[in-house]
C-alpha cells in the first residue's frame, strides 16, 4: 500500500522518538490522536515499522570498540553465505550485518568491551569459518553518527 502524505509525516517524526504523544504528532501534522493511533497501528501491520528499540550507548554499557570489518569469503554463493549470514546473526558482538558488492562480500559492525574480546570473536567466528578467505578491521576512534534513520519526503515524491 502506498504511503501517503500523513504516513510519511507521522513516520518523520515517529522513528525519531516512538514515545512521542499520538496527540503531539496529530497536532504536528493535522490529524486526531485515533487517526495516529490507527495509522501507527496499520503501518506496524504493513510492516513499513519493522520494529521499535530503545537505542542504547555502547560506550556506558562498556562496549568501547567498535569495529567495521570487511570480510572476503571463498565462496559466495547459495548455500555458503546462507551459513554464514545465520552464524552472523547468532553472534552477540555483531550489531549489524551486510551482503554487498565491492572488494569484500560482507561488512560487519562489531561491537566488543576490548581488543582481547574482538581477538577471540575474530578467531571464533572468522578465522574457524573455511570459507572466510580474509578480513580487514576498521577500529572505530569516535561515534560521529549513529543512526537508523530512514529519509522520508513528506511531499510524496518518494
Amino acid at each position: 500500500m502506498p504511503l501517503d502524505r500523513f504516513d510519511r509525516a507521522i513516520l518523520e517524526r515517529y522513528q525519531r522518538d516512538t514515545q512521542l504523544p499520538a496527540k503531539t504528532i496529530g497536532d504536528a501534522v493535522g490529524l486526531s490522536p485515533a487517526a495516529v493511533q490507527r495509522r501507527l497501528k496499520r503501518l506496524r501491520e504493513e510492516g513499513v515499522i519493522e520494529r521499535e528499540c530503545a537505542v542504547l550507548s555502547p560506550k556506558a554499557l562498556g562496549m568501547t570498540i567498535t569495529c567495521i570489518v570487511a570480510v572476503d569469503l571463498d565462496r559466495e554463493g547459495g548455500e555458503d553465505l546462507d551459513r554464514f549470514r545465520r552464524a552472523m546473526q547468532r553472534r552477540p558482538e555483531v550489531q549489524q550485518c551486510y551482503v554487498v558488492t565491492g572488494q569484500a562480500d560482507v561488512i560487519l559492525l562489531v561491537l566488543t568491551p576490548d581488543m582481547e574480546t574482538y581477538d577471540a570473536f575474530t578467531r571464533e567466528a572468522l578465522m574457524a569459518d573455511a570459507n572466510v578467505r580474509s578480513f580487514i578491521t576498521h577500529v572505530a576512534l569516535e561515534r560521529v553518527k549513529v543512526s537508523l534513520d530512514v529519509p522520508i519526503a513528506t511531499d510524496g515524491n518518494r
